[in-house]
């Protein structure tokens, strides 16, 4: 037998064992669980800004995932060339939230179990992660911390709007303390009892108070 037919006849092994039926359900599997993922990172970001590309690029990265694993799994020849070509590739894209990272790495992996045809766990492990991603954000909405920046020139003001971030707010600390010649800067962390930011008007008012804001921080709060 020459190499010719022995290449032809493991080509057609190989192409007979390739199902276009299971591939398929593997990437429409793939691209529902990209849309799920999809839906929750942008139902759940908190950071500054939101990047759609980015958000579209987990799709995507599912469905590529797939079918590499999918390509791999039905040749061995190809798996190992498959290994050795992805070994030269380098990330270099800043990821600026972690929680960016567990995102990224649930499409690689549910990607993964989808081409390798363990559907039902990738739908079983999604929906465990999309719970405690849901519930982590639920509770950071509820429990939002903000940064209270005021301007102050005279020390019997300050004391009045601490006294009263400590009747609004579930807990605070003060940041920092700035001071010169002309006014203070006193920024306080803290979270609100409610949603009801009327006490910034309140604190607003008070003379002495010069300049206040109240800015949305995604950071954590720390005793």
């Amino acid at each position: 037998m020459t190499f010719s037919e022995i290449f032809k006849n493991n080509f057609l092994e190989q192409m007979s064992e390739f199902s276009l039926i299971d591939s398929m359900i593997a990437l429409i599997a793939a691209f529902l669980l990209g849309l799920l993922i999809y839906t929750l990172y942008k139902r759940t970001f908190k950071g500054v800004m939101y990047s759609e590309s980015f958000n579209l690029s987990l799709i995507l990265l599912t469905l590529l995932t797939t079918f590499i694993i999918l390509a791999v799994t039905s040749n061995v020849v190809l798996s190992l060339g498959m290994v050795g070509a992805l070994s030269i590739v380098r990330f270099r894209t800043a990821i600026k939230d972690p929680l960016d990272l567990v995102y990224l790495f649930w499409a690689i992996g549910g990607g993964i179990v989808v081409g390798a045809g363990m559907i039902p766990l990738a739908l079983i492990g999604s929906i465990f992660i999309a719970l405690i991603l849901w519930i982590k954000s639920t509770v950071s909405i509820k429990n939002q911390p903000y940064l209270i920046i005021i301007h102050s020139n005279e020390e019997k003001a300050e004391v009045k709007a601490q006294s009263i971030l400590f009747n609004r707010s579930n807990k605070i600390r003060l940041k920092s303390k700035t001071i010169n010649k002309q006014e203070t800067e006193l920024i306080y962390e803290i979270q609100l009892n409610n949603q009801d930011n009327a006490f910034i008007n309140e604190i607003a008012s008070i003379n002495g108070i010069t300049n206040i804001q109240c800015v949305s921080y995604n950071g954590d709060f720390n005793e």
